[in-house]
């Protein structure tokens, strides 16, 4: 049987990262991400519901995620779903599912942003681990989105 496990999410950091480093020197950050969900319930009522997600990322995505992000910035993440077990100190076992991040992009309209702290570079639309963060040059893709001859339909809507 084969097997596949990938998780896309977008949220709000709940806390700052933090970041500590393995015994071999590799960074690690653990940081916190609400999720928001909203529909309306068969009585009309607009209702909203959030997922508070743990997140784990190694090596230079961790130092990237360390250095520009804080709590309550905008994050969009790439991963896979993780379990961890362990006895806890009085003697209970313990268990909970955590995200270990292998892409992330930076997403725009933040707190940050309104409080005139320095944006993140533009990393191309990923933080893939080992790839260094190029600002000199805007990311591929970006003007092909917003193509002279639009006229504004119902296409425009779609987020992507």
């Amino acid at each position: 049987m084969a097997n596949f496990n990938k998780v896309f999410l977008m949220g709000n950091l709940t806390r700052d990262p933090q970041l500590s480093y393995t015994p071999n020197q590799t960074a690690v950050v653990d940081f916190g991400l609400a999720v928001n969900r909203r529909w309306t319930g068969q009585d009309g009522e607009k209702r909203e519901e959030t997922c508070f997600v743990d997140c784990r990322a190694f090596g230079r995505t961790a130092e990237n995620i360390n250095k520009y992000l804080t709590k309550g910035r905008a994050l969009f993440v790439e991963g896979r779903l993780t379990f961890d077990s362990w006895t806890a100190q009085d003697g209970t076992k313990r268990s909970r599912h955590r995200v270990t991040v292998l892409n992330f992009q930076f997403l725009p309209g933040t707190r940050a942003a309104d409080a005139g702290q320095a944006e993140p570079p533009d990393t191309g639309g990923s933080g893939t681990q080992g790839e260094s963060v190029d600002t000199s040059r805007p990311a591929p893709g970006r003007d092909a989105q917003q193509r002279p001859d639009d006229t504004g339909g119902p296409a425009d809507d779609i987020p992507f």
